[in-house]
């Protein structure tokens, strides 16, 4: 018995077995008693992460891995399976820390950053494969091209490193595109605390227009008086650091 990949979900299953045994061995296993495996399709890192002493939850929406992965593997219990990575409230470990790993779905990878993101209070570290373009993405630097609104707000909470490219043909169905795995590790920047809407609301819309200065692109936001003369309104979005963003962002709130 097999899995079909199903289009839909965005499946395609990892084949090779150094790749899975490296993607794994990316998590440090250190700190927290729990992990979550987001897609576990076939258990190709499944197996891996049963031999650790954490507790493995499993975020799955296809029925027919969910019963792939219970006929297959005898220590997967139904108490496992949590559903749906992006409807998760984390409730079930009950405040404990949880790390995430995953061969993630290429449709929705930002939606999975932004849900880590959202929790990370509760997620010290993350080892994933994306589409190799979110994995440069996320892990760009200042003044690149790859530098974006993704970079500045997963690295607002995270530091990112980006581990290694995998190739189309160790995939099942291979996709049309290389991938990229990359690892965050929890690190917060001081000064954000109560100032993350105002903190995606800079960011967002210095970005929308790149290639302005700041001073143009952050108008619809009424900039504060204040601010209009500082040195950021000179700068384009993409040449400011996530630490300047987040300076900003307070001297913004400071002055409204």
């Amino acid at each position: 018995m097999s899995v079909k990949a199903k289009k839909h979900l965005g499946q395609h299953f990892l084949t090779d077995e150094n790749i899975a045994r490296k993607i794994v061995e990316g998590l440090s296993f250190t700190g927290y008693p729990n992990v979550m495996e987001v897609g576990p399709g076939m258990g190709v890192l499944t197996k891996y992460l049963l031999e650790k002493d954490q507790t493995v939850y499993l975020a799955e929406i296809d029925m027919e891995s969910i019963e792939y992965l219970k006929k297959n593997y005898s220590t997967i219990t139904e108490k496992a399976f949590v559903g749906d990575f992006l409807k998760q409230d984390f409730a079930f470990v009950n405040g404990e820390q949880i790390a995430i790993i995953g061969n993630f779905p290429y449709n929705i990878s930002s939606q999975i950053l932004f849900q880590i993101v959202d929790h990370y209070e509760l997620i010290p570290e993350m080892v994933g494969m994306f589409q190799k373009e979110v994995a440069e993405r996320t892990a760009a630097i200042p003044r690149t091209k790859d530098y974006g609104i993704l970079s500045v707000l997963i690295q607002a909470y995270y530091d990112v490193s980006y581990l290694f490219t995998v190739h189309e043909n160790v995939f099942n169905p291979p996709p049309k595109v290389k991938s990229g795995v990359i690892k965050l590790t929890r690190n917060p920047k001081e000064g954000l605390a109560g100032n993350e809407v105002l903190f995606k609301q800079i960011v967002k819309t210095g970005f929308n227009q790149r290639r302005k200065k700041l001073s143009n692109a952050l108008k619809p936001l009424n900039i504060p008086e204040a601010l209009k003369t500082h040195e950021f309104m000179d700068k384009r979005a993409e040449e400011l650091s996530v630490s300047d963003f987040i300076a900003f962002t307070r001297l913004w709130k400071e002055n409204l």
